[in-house]
């Protein structure tokens, strides 16, 4: 084996050459069934996550102060929760779609998880970005929250009564995990396919 083989680099893009081809990563086509409207929730969501990210960039940015008292600010803090609002509502679609499609079938069972985890993150995503709002509400929220953490045994490293660290978790741990799980998901249906209705299934 020579020492160009033996590189890190050349056995990892040889993997993924035999694991996905460039057909596979990018399409140019899709079944006939694609253009049934439970799968344009699976797009959606990404579209959703990504106005998310954006906007939650921005508000990072400026601040706490700028969105509670700018007019621009609270323009970009109202895309920001409409954002979670519409990405929340077509994930459940998805999740509840592919739910019934089984969309395990196939050997899509990690597909299956990675998206079940991804919905799991961004419900704590959430729910950190609820709590670190800075106003009266993040505080009620907070505090009828901490006795359920508490009970759960994580307080201690998960402390709903800390703004920083909860705004830490809200916009640097979770967005972090919740990309990366929503690449791998991404990848697996683009490496599994798309999963058939049951009677494409059945022919």
């Amino acid at each position: 084996m020579s020492t160009i083989d033996r590189q890190w680099t050349t056995r990892l893009r040889r993997g993924v050459e035999r694991t996905i081809t460039l057909d596979k990563a990018l399409p140019d086509t899709q079944p006939s069934y694609v253009a049934s409207w439970i799968y344009v929730f699976g797009v959606a969501t990404v579209s959703a996550l990504i106005v998310v990210m954006a906007t939650g960039c921005v508000l990072a940015i400026f601040g706490p102060q700028w969105w509670h008292t700018s007019t621009v600010g609270h323009y970009v803090n109202s895309l920001h929760l409409w954002g979670v609002e519409v990405f929340f509502f077509t994930m459940v679609v998805h999740l509840w779609g592919k739910f019934f499609m089984a969309a395990w079938r196939g050997r899509r069972a990690v597909t299956w998880m990675t998206g079940a985890f991804c919905f799991l993150v961004s419900t704590v995503t959430a729910f950190t970005g609820y709590v670190s709002q800075s106003n009266f509400d993040s505080q009620w929220i907070a505090t009828q929250a901490k006795d359920g953490i508490n009970s759960a045994g994580v307080g201690a490293i998960f402390n709903v009564l800390n703004l920083g660290q909860m705004l830490m978790w809200h916009i640097v741990l979770l967005p972090l995990v919740l990309v990366l799980l929503t690449g791998v998901h991404v990848a697996y249906v683009r490496l599994r396919g798309v999963v058939p209705p049951f009677a494409e299934e059945a022919r």
